[in-house]
C-alpha cells in the first residue's frame, strides 16, 4: 500500500485505531444503553410497589409470562445475588452472560472490520420458541412453583 492510498483506506474504515474506534461505536452504544438500564434497575428496586408497571398478562390472567420477574432478576444480578436472580427469572439470569459473550464477539469482529452475522436456522428459532413455551408452561403449573418470580 502506498502513502497516497492510506488516507483513502482509513477513511473507508480500513486499518488504524481511529477506524477501529468508529467501527466499535455501535456496540459501545448498545453496551452503554444496557448498562444504563441495569444501573437504573439496580437503583430503583422493582420489589417496591409503584416503581414499575405490573405485567399486563399477569394482572389480567394470573399467568406468569416468560418475562415476569425479569426486573427483579436484573436487580438481584446487579447486587450480586445470583441465586435470587435465578429464582426471580431463570431465563433472564442465564441470558445476561449469553448477552455478554455475544456482545464481546460483536465488538471483536467490529474492531477487526468483520460484520457480525447472526443467521439462525429455523431449527434454532423453533428451539428458542419451544424453550420459552416450556418455561412459561412449567412456571405456571403447580410443580413449577420454584420458577415463580
Amino acid at each position: 500500500m502506498n502513502a497516497e492510498s492510506a488516507p483513502a483506506t482509513a477513511a473507508r474504515g480500513g486499518p488504524g485505531p481511529a477506524a477501529a474506534l468508529r467501527r466499535a461505536a455501535v456496540p459501545a452504544g448498545v453496551l452503554t444503553s444496557v448498562v444504563a438500564a441495569f444501573v437504573y434497575v439496580g437503583a430503583v428496586d422493582p420489589n417496591e410497589p409503584g416503581h414499575y408497571p405490573v405485567c399486563p398478562l399477569l394482572r389480567l390472567t394470573g399467568v406468569y409470562c416468560p418475562g415476569c420477574g425479569g426486573l427483579r432478576s436484573a436487580h438481584a444480578f446487579v447486587h450480586g445475588d445470583l441465586l435470587t436472580a435465578l429464582q426471580d427469572n431463570a431465563l433472564a439470569a442465564v441470558g445476561y452472560p449469553v448477552f455478554a459473550v455475544l456482545w464481546a464477539v460483536w465488538v471483536i469482529r467490529a474492531v477487526r472490520g468483520r460484520p457480525l452475522r447472526v443467521d439462525p436456522r429455523p431449527v434454532h428459532l423453533w428451539s428458542l420458541g419451544a424453550l420459552l413455551l416450556v418455561f412459561t408452561v412449567v412456571r405456571n403449573l403447580p410443580f413449577g412453583g420454584w420458577l415463580h418470580p
